[in-house]
């Protein structure tokens, strides 16, 4: 009998552990969703003001690029529109790789930024600091230049024994160039675009 009420007093004590930790973490969530969305919202509209014109109004909306739909922003200025900036993500060396990637109606880059990553601090990782790499991307003109890393036969320089990632950064570029097109065209399901979709690699033993 002992035994028994030893068990129940066990159990009766673990469901009301469960019990109060699962009150703590409801709390907490509904104590961090707000600012965590608010951090969240504010670090869009950073990347918006960086990687478009100035603009004066913002409309979201999704195209659908390789079957998949992805989310941009178009902005507007005196009602006429400037760029689109549109969300990316792709699989880079250490794992997902999410730009920001600024592109005028006329197909070009304007800019770029990175939401987040997973890449090696001090290799792949530069890809969100290293200034020349970023910097090549600023009126980068997919119909003049090849959307591939020069070791590919393309006219992006890659990140010094980070191509993986460097890869990955410009099949992000190429994604977001197709679902600008695809928007400014208003085209539907499966858009066609002009950029080429470098393929992705995944996995490996280094960056190179």
């Amino acid at each position: 009998m002992a035994a028994q009420s030893n068990l129940k007093n066990m159990t009766l004590a673990l469901g009301a552990v469960c019990l109060v930790c699962s009150a703590l973490l409801g709390v907490a969530y509904a104590v961090t969703k707000a600012p965590i969305e608010k951090a969240a919202q504010a670090k869009t509209e950073a990347s918006l003001s960086q990687v478009l014109p100035a603009f004066d109004a913002i409309e979201e909306s999704t195209v659908a690029v390789e079957g998949e739909d992805v989310h941009y922003y178009k902005a507007l200025s005196e009602g006429k529109v400037v760029g689109y900036a549109v969300e990316a993500g792709t699989i880079g060396f250490g794992g997902p790789l999410t730009l920001m990637v600024g592109v005028t109606p006329d197909g070009v880059v304007y800019n770029t930024s990175v939401l987040s990553h997973s890449e090696t601090p001090g290799l792949g990782a530069k890809c969100a600091t290293d200034t020349k790499f970023m910097q090549q991307w600023q009126g980068f003109n997919p119909g003049e230049k090849i959307l591939s890393v020069k070791k590919d036969g393309g006219d992006v320089d890659a990140i010094t024994a980070s191509t993986i990632t460097s890869r990955a950064y410009t099949r992000a570029v190429a994604l977001a160039v197709a679902a600008a097109e695809a928007a400014a065209a208003g085209e539907a399901a499966d858009a066609v675009s002009g950029a080429s979709l470098p393929q992705t690699e995944e996995g490996g033993q280094d960056n190179e």
